[in-house]
């Protein structure tokens, strides 16, 4: 088609290690339309009913008295607009990019990663394999959504997706090639072995782009999320890293962007100086301790721990018991197809049904009871 064609023209001016339409893997085909296929992930993505719930779902801070905290949605963003910035530099995908960027978190559970410790807790103890954000965000787009039929997704954009773990900081960044069948032998995995979900690597330079791009677009903004809340004094911060990065989110993310680019330009990887990596792991260290230890109190730890046990149990309750005034028959079940109904577990339903709630919905079912 005419318009596709004029729509694929910057393919011309890609790096030749950039992903193209082509190069594009669906597990069913489609029928095409005037968009490539990268481009139209992102349609499908932010389309989905499960974009739409980032909007209230902690990033790092829960129910804090503030407009002006960091919610997921905004990480999502940030991370699209930093991998963006950096893809288009290396002569990249930005629609693949895109993709994966706002993809990326959609599987995150209420009240962030101390809510998807839980549920990894009760994943494991009902023997479900482990439960990991990122993998959830595949399953959501692949399986979940429309009632059960998800989004048919390229794999190039799932894989990214399944791939994008922030907390792991690496010296490069390096794509591995795939197939259709490695990637889901990946996703596979991920619920058996959680040392194997720690070394999958992207199959695109573009997942890899995300991958890095995910802790630069958190790193900064936590810092200055925390010292809006009192958490600390911007003073506090070591002043070897803020001789090197600075000390707010705008010269973080400027000094490592353009070190990445700079050192970037031209290769088959992602990478960055030696300065800027050890700066960046030091940031890292401090956020953990600083942050991450104390963005909740013990109270309010056990509280968040107690709602998810408790609604588990509710749950699986009225699933053995045919309980269909409850909600997760009347808001989630309702209208899936018969395939997940008869080959889900109950306690993965449950887990699919919890990963997906909002801050405000899982308060609002604890309340109920």
């Amino acid at each position: 088609m005419y318009i596709r064609k004029i729509m694929l023209n910057n393919e011309l001016y890609l790096s030749k290690y950039a992903a193209k339409d082509s190069d594009a893997i669906r597990l069913y085909p489609i029928k095409e339309d005037i968009r490539p296929n990268y481009f139209r992930d992102i349609d499908r993505i932010i389309y989905s009913l499960s974009y739409t719930r980032y909007i209230d779902k902690t990033q790092v801070f829960s129910r804090k008295d503030s407009d002006h905290i960091t919610k997921r949605i905004i990480h999502v963003q940030l991370v699209s607009k930093v991998a963006r910035t950096i893809g288009r530099a290396l002569s990249l995908n930005e629609d693949l990019i895109e993709a994966q960027a706002l993809g990326h978190d959609i599987g995150h559970v209420p009240f962030g990663h101390l809510g998807e410790s839980y549920l990894n807790e009760l994943s494991l103890k009902h023997n479900e394999g482990y439960f990991m954000h990122n993998v959830e965000s595949v399953r959501e787009l692949m399986i979940l959504e429309d009632n059960g039929k998800g989004k048919n997704l390229t794999i190039q954009t799932l894989d990214g997706i399944l791939c994008h773990n922030g907390e792991l900081l690496e010296k490069e960044y390096k794509p591995v090639n795939k197939t259709k069948e490695d990637f889901l032998h990946d996703y596979e995995m991920c619920y058996k072995d959680k040392e194997y979900a720690k070394k999958l690597r992207p199959m695109t330079l573009e997942g890899c782009v995300v991958r890095i791009s995910d802790i630069i677009a958190y790193l900064g903004r936590d810092i200055e999320d925390a010292i809006r809340l009192g958490v600390f004094k911007k003073e506090e911060i070591p002043k070897s890293i803020q001789k090197i990065l600075g000390n707010n989110n705008h010269d973080i993310v400027g000094t490592i962007v353009n070190d990445i680019i700079n050192n970037s330009i031209g290769k088959d990887s992602i990478n960055m100086s030696p300065e800027i990596y050890e700066a960046i792991k030091d940031l890292k260290e401090f956020n953990y301790i600083h942050i991450y230890d104390k963005a909740n109190t013990k109270e309010e730890k056990e509280k968040i721990k107690f709602m998810f046990n408790t609604l588990f149990d509710k749950y699986l309750n009225d699933l053995n018991t045919n309980n269909t005034s409850s909600s997760i028959y009347k808001v989630f079940l309702k209208g899936m197809t018969t395939n997940y109904l008869e080959n889900t577990t109950n306690e993965r339903k449950i887990i699919d049904y919890i990963a997906g709630m909002t801050d405000d919905y899982m308060l609002k079912e604890f309340n109920n009871l």
